[in-house]
């Protein structure tokens, strides 16, 4: 296993949109296994390839305390989502040291492949589903703090070049 680069904001590569995954196989599962590694070192709880400059539809997501229940989606598709949303603190590992809040549906159901390259369904809510879309998203090119108006976006571009700078 391997720790991974994690692309950070404002680089333009995390605008990619992911191709889906043409065959689930070693250099998939691999990529999955890579994946889990850079989350945990990273301290997060969800990681889409997008953000590892691997522009293939692939998410790992491990909610667990004990940081040992990886899951993989594979060419995941939010299939139906609520009319119902709330609005949740979210943070990013490509986007360090920012929260803010944003609003997303509050149940979802996802279909996906897992990492044996077998179909499934979950039906999300809580965590879960807001983690699952933050990552769906990324996977379309697109970061949470898209979702925040201009000024806030500007702030955290400005925030993120300082932090930058400071450690080159």
């Amino acid at each position: 296993m391997a720790l991974l680069n994690i692309l950070h904001y404002p680089d333009p590569r995390l605008h990619t949109r992911a191709k889906p995954v043409a065959q689930v196989d070693d250099r998939i599962r691999t990529l999955i296994a890579d994946m889990g590694e850079t989350m945990y070192a990273a301290h997060g709880i969800g990681l889409a390839a997008t953000q590892v400059n691997v522009h293939e539809r692939v998410v790992v997501i491990d909610l667990s305390e004990e940081k040992n229940q990886l899951q993989a989606f594979i060419n995941p598709e939010i299939i139906a989502r609520s009319e119902q949303e709330e609005i949740g603190e979210e943070g990013c590992l490509s986007v360090p040291a920012v929260y803010d809040k944003v609003p997303r549906a509050s149940q979802v159901t996802v279909r996906a492949l897992d990492a044996n390259g077998q179909s499934f369904t979950v039906e999300a809510d809580g965590l879960l589903a807001v983690c699952l879309q933050h990552e769906l998203d990324h996977l379309e090119g697109k970061v949470f703090v898209e979702y925040l108006s201009p000024l806030k976006q500007n702030r955290i571009r400005t925030k993120l070049k300082k932090q930058e700078k400071r450690t080159l």
